[in-house]
């Protein structure tokens, strides 16, 4: 059932998914009387539509995301919804009533501001909730394949993780792209990914995980590393000397180390850092071409609107403890003007 859908006057407060403490989404905790944030220079107030939940969400309520928040904050970071205002110094902004989706701080709450320069419009046809997912999931998926991975056809590449968000967007890029993918996945969601088309799927906890991805593939040329230390050790080992690429975007196990007598004597591989929200700003002609491609992929309808499972906001904090589990599968969203109870 959704709540009254009038609009807010700068005044009238909101419903906001409030972090309190760094000791987990125990601590994070629905508010309905959080202030109306305001656009500050280059920015735009949205009205948001749907806010993606990432595990960089369960990282920041452990106070362990780099550059993160310090609580008590509004939680959450992706979102799309519907440009209400426009901050001073935003240059060309897009009409009043856009919908767009982006990334800045406080998604998880009925208004939020967005950096206008990292804003992109909502696939025409598309809702809010579908489009969760494209400039994080599906862009860090295409940033690892493509500029960072140099993903070609013929290619093995090693996806960890391959039920999440990223991890399906990096299943179904890959083998556009004509490459042959090995995945690992917990046993439950396994079903999941073989549905994507991969060429096997292993139990990343398996302790003789390299050896049977050497063993399948005879080495990798790329791996999609998120995991962290309880996979990293074999991302090293099965990617092919010299010209095998280890592309390292998260750490959800905790993370690895790796020294330089590591590099010259053991693992002979390329190793590459992709944070996906640095992108527009420390290289932005590089994020406007992964757009541009990303474009053109929804245009092909190899990129088709997202079926996100979406929870009301007072599930947010029960949405991010299973999470932190690992038990759920695919994109996960939170719709504030919805209503619901905790969980």
């Amino acid at each position: 059932m959704e709540l009254d859908e009038q609009r807010h006057s700068p005044e009238q407060p909101i419903h906001a998914l409030v972090q309190r403490s760094h000791q987990g989404p125990k601590d994070l905790t629905l508010t309905t009387d959080h202030p109306r944030p305001t656009p500050g220079p280059g920015d735009y107030l949205i009205r948001v539509g749907a806010a993606g939940v990432n595990f960089a969400d369960v990282m920041q309520t452990h106070g362990r995301y780099g550059g993160g928040p310090q609580a008590p904050y509004v939680a959450g970071f992706e979102a799309a919804g519907e440009i209400v205002a426009v901050g001073p110094d935003v240059e060309s902004p897009l009409p009043l009533g856009t919908h767009v989706v982006g990334t800045g701080p406080g998604a998880f709450a009925q208004y939020m501001t967005m950096p206008a320069a990292g804003a992109v419009p909502v696939p025409t046809g598309w809702s809010d909730a579908q489009s969760m997912g494209l400039i994080l999931n599906w862009a860090t998926a295409l940033a690892a394949l493509k500029p960072l991975g140099e993903v070609a056809a013929g290619d093995t590449v090693l996806v960890h993780a391959a039920a999440g968000g990223v991890g399906q967007a990096a299943v179904r890029l890959a083998r556009h792209y004509g490459a042959r993918v090995v995945a690992t996945a917990s046993p439950a969601k396994h079903a999941t990914v073989e549905a994507l088309g991969v060429d096997a799927v292993l139990d990343s906890r398996r302790p003789d995980l390299a050896a049977e991805i050497s063993r399948l593939t005879g080495g990798v040329d790329l791996v999609l590393e998120s995991v962290g230390r309880a996979t990293f050790e074999a991302s090293l080992s099965v990617a092919k000397p010299f010209t095998g690429r280890v592309v390292v975007f998260g750490a959800a196990s905790g993370d690895a180390h790796l020294s330089t007598h590591d590099l010259v004597f053991t693992h002979r591989v390329q190793v590459k850092g992709l944070h996906i929200g640095a992108m527009p700003t420390a290289a932005p002609a590089l994020y406007r071409s992964l757009l541009a491609e990303l474009d053109a992929l929804v245009t092909a309808g190899v990129y088709p609107p997202g079926t996100p499972t979406v929870h009301a906001l007072a599930e947010g904090a029960g949405v991010l403890r299973r999470l932190e589990a690992g038990v759920t599968e695919g994109k996960h969203a939170l719709d504030p003007w919805l209503t619901g109870h905790a969980s």
